[in-house]
């Protein structure tokens, strides 16, 4: 199983940050500009990754101000879920962490494991931004 992982700091209580990830509609403003064709509902989205796939994720557990995972709908060519956790990290402040879990092989982890670190790099820095 490979983890691929990053955190930051948000000045907001936890349960305004959960919040807002509970929610896949906010998710769009998290998003690379790779990322067309986003429709979503709070517990789906479903996307176009530029010159990729189209992917579906829908919202499979909810832990209420602690975490929440998110798995595709449709075929993918590796398993892979994905995970905010969110805890109090001072008053006021939140620690956000995004994690995707993915089971790859050795050529796939090559190709993949750049590109899911930059999404992940990206969504925790757009986190930040969004919610100041």
């Amino acid at each position: 199983m490979t983890i691929i992982q990053n955190s930051t700091v948000i000045q907001m209580p936890v349960g305004d940050v959960y919040t807002f990830l509970s929610d896949l509609n906010n998710h769009e403003q998290l998003m690379p500009d790779n990322i067309y064709n986003w429709s979503s509902s709070a517990d789906e989205a479903q996307f176009t990754i530029k010159n990729m796939a189209k992917l579906a994720l829908k919202i499979n557990q909810r832990v209420e101000n602690k975490e929440l995972t998110c798995v595709p709908t449709n075929d993918t060519p590796f398993e892979v879920s994905l995970h905010w956790k969110v805890e109090e990290a001072g008053e006021g402040q939140t620690k956000a962490t995004f994690i995707i879990e993915a089971q790859l092989n050795m050529m796939m982890k090559m190709m993949a494991s750049g590109p899911l670190q930059k999404l992940v790099d990206h969504q925790v820095a757009r986190l930040k931004e969004v919610l100041g």
